[in-house]
């Protein structure tokens, strides 16, 4: 931790007891620490890691700076060995989450190029997500990263959560309530869509649907990594029977809180895309129910959407047909990198012990302050 900023001031009372004088004396500190933190985020979508610089400062509220961001694409090995993970034995998820952590140590060297920051926090690949049976899997070994980086590494943010009985996920809300408390609703379009909400000091906050999970999935038969603009889509025709049993799954009707998981889709989405629907018809479709998913939630004041899926034109339109917020869309610094700034926020929160996991939002059985450190050695 790095020390930016002190300020000391050094106060004189006089007080008179029983006709003698007494000096006493207060020095008062007013100390702003700005942190310099390395996010490090990769998606469920598998279309690479971000890796982004990020300062905070805190003197009434939390401040912070995207300094320097970038993607990095995985190569054909990554992809193909992290979309099918969760089909191996243990001992080889062992040996790739050592190996990706090496992968992750390497990248962060390169990006990095000698310049100083505090520490870095990793999220991690997601391989499995059950929180139904207290157990989550992040892999990108942190002691790894830590001993090839020479840097603290903060990671596995969501096991203490999930211990704690709650869904581990998500976690971006925190982090809605501190750095962008301006807007009423946050809604990330990545793999999965989530939003939160906030009323008075307090936020809610849950997972949505499937968002691009399933869109690059459906893409891949067109030998698209993704829809761009949401092009096919847009050309495909609405498939109302796949519409309505997409809607009446009963996740949608649980109450908060609740998350996702690639597990969830394979069970409960995939088996619903028969060999007869055109490509384009199910993107479109599907396009269609993550909008009224969305905007059944949306309702008044203003909304910030980030997350790749903000870049799919014909979804974003769909989803302002149906939602009654205002949208409000950031500069593509922070439509691509908000979820490593705010990882790397957790893992600040994590350094100076404070709740960086809500208990309303996740449910838990209490507020905590997630992930593991690490250190070099």
């Amino acid at each position: 931790m790095l020390l930016r900023q002190l300020k000391v001031h050094h106060i004189v009372f006089k007080v008179t007891y029983k006709n003698t004088l007494f000096k006493l004396s207060l020095t008062s500190m007013s100390i702003n620490v700005e942190y310099r933190v390395l996010g490090v985020m990769s998606g469920t979508s598998l279309d690479g890691v971000d890796f982004a610089i990020c300062t905070f400062k805190r003197v009434n509220n939390w401040e912070f700076k995207i300094e320097r961001a970038k993607t990095i694409k995985y190569d054909e090995y990554w992809k193909t060995t992290l979309a099918n993970l969760h089909n191996n034995k243990k001992t080889f998820i062992k040996k790739t989450n050592i190996n990706y952590g090496k992968f992750l140590a390497k990248a962060i060297k390169i990006f990095l190029n000698n310049e100083k920051v505090d520490f870095i926090a990793s999220h991690g690949h997601t391989i499995f997500h059950q929180p139904e049976n207290n157990f989550t899997l992040q892999i990108g070994c942190g002691q790894t990263i830590a001993n090839y980086t020479k840097i603290k590494t903060i990671n596995n943010f969501r096991n203490l959560d999930v211990m704690l009985n709650g869904q581990g996920a998500p976690l971006v809300p925190i982090g809605d309530l501190l750095l962008f408390n301006n807007f009423k609703y946050c809604v990330n379009l990545g793999g999965f869509a989530n939003i939160s909400e906030k009323v008075n000091n307090t936020i809610t906050a849950f997972d949505v649907c499937p968002v691009n999970i399933v869109l690059n999935k459906i893409s891949k038969q067109l030998d698209l990594d993704f829809d761009i603009n949401g092009k096919k889509a847009k050309k495909g025709k609405l498939l109302q029977d796949l519409l309505k049993k997409l809607n009446d799954i009963s996740f949608y009707k649980q109450k908060a809180p609740k998350s996702l998981s690639r597990e969830w889709v394979e069970k409960s989405i995939t088996p619903l895309f028969v060999k007869k629907f055109q490509p384009e018809d199910i993107l479109h479709t599907f396009c269609e129910h993550i909008a009224i998913q969305i905007g059944s939630y949306l309702n008044g004041k203003s909304v910030l959407f980030t997350g790749g899926g903000v870049f799919n034109t014909y979804l974003m339109k769909r989803i302002s047909f149906y939602s009654k917020s205002k949208i409000f869309i950031p500069q593509k610094k922070i439509i691509n990198f908000k979820e490593a700034l705010i990882f790397a926020f957790l893992a600040v929160l994590r350094v100076r012990n404070e709740v960086n996991c809500l208990k309303s939002v996740t449910g838990a059985k209490e507020d905590n302050c997630g992930g593991e450190v690490n250190n070099p050695i």
